[in-house]
């Protein structure tokens, strides 16, 4: 059992070291302008939900409609939902402010979840180790820039984002144990893409065009990166630790996620670090470490 925690916690790791770098190759596939924040979302989970149904297609629906209608739940807060409100958020909104709420996720998971469960209540050390690591988490994702302009449809699309992650850790929760992971994983995919239906009827289908993706292999390549590894592998994975872990010691390792960020931004992108990010790291890190144990 104790082997098995430790994987989770790797493969926890692995899956938020993944998702920091997703901004990197998300930035290059939308800056060649061929396709928008939610026609990218569509094909990553298209891909995603594919590969899924390859590797997991022993049953298709829940036992019940009610265990069906939480599976769509999942895909909406999880999936579709989530990625919308963020997207929009970074479109009306400095970057920071919009980090900066977006991680403060573990905290919201935490509180919704102790709505519902006491069990998943954070002890005094959780807490603690908590308020550390976002402190920690501030410096990196300011990087010694602390530039706050208030927008307040971007800071409120922000905290929907946050607050769609911790309903979507809830209703996990709720089904966790009663499904196969992979049954799981497969069904957020699904219901991910059909609540993105309402969107496109207002806002207009995708219109890409296949020649154009098809000669540019940097378009293409990171949307596979960002379909199987991004989406497919770390959506199982997550889910796993989930289940392992426990939801609130899971979600807390989301802090490290700027951090994660951070490095890969200064490695592929040549982006300053300075000595403000270097100790917020450190800081995150102590905090991190008090707030998992």
């Amino acid at each position: 059992m104790k082997s098995k925690t430790v994987l989770a916690y790797f493969a926890a790791i692995v899956t938020i070291l993944i998702w920091g770098e997703t901004f990197i190759s998300t930035k290059i596939v939308l800056n060649n302008g061929l396709l928008r924040p939610a026609d990218l979302f569509v094909f990553r989970f298209l891909i995603a939900y594919i590969g899924m149904c390859l590797f997991y297609h022993k049953r298709l629906f829940s036992e019940s409609l009610k265990d069906e209608l939480l599976m769509s739940g999942l895909g909406l807060t999880g999936g579709s939902l989530y990625f919308l409100t963020e997207n929009s958020a970074l479109a009306v909104s400095n970057a920071s402010n919009v980090a900066l709420i977006v991680s403060s996720t573990p905290i919201a998971t935490a509180i919704i979840l102790s709505l519902f469960y006491k069990d998943e209540r954070m002890n005094r050390g959780q807490i603690v180790g908590s308020a550390i690591a976002f402190v920690g988490m501030s410096l990196v994702i300011f990087n010694g820039e602390v530039i706050l302009e208030l927008d307040p449809r971007g800071d409120l699309l922000a905290l929907g984002a946050v607050i769609c992650w911790g309903l979507y850790s809830l209703l996990m929760k709720i089904v966790l144990g009663k499904y196969d992971i992979a049954f799981l994983t497969r069904k957020v995919f699904g219901y991910g893409l059909l609540t993105m239906i309402p969107y496109f009827m207002i806002f207009g289908w995708p219109n890409v065009s296949a020649q154009a993706m098809i000669h540019n292999s940097t378009v293409w390549g990171n949307i596979l990166y960002l379909g199987c590894v991004a989406s497919l592998a770390c959506f199982l994975m997550w889910n796993w630790c989930l289940d392992i872990l426990g939801t609130v010691r899971t979600t807390n390792l989301i802090y490290l996620q700027p951090f994660f960020t951070m490095l890969i931004g200064a490695l592929v992108l040549r982006e300053q670090i300075t000595w403000t990010a270097i100790a917020g790291a450190v800081i995150l890190i102590i905090g991190m470490y008090k707030a998992v144990n």
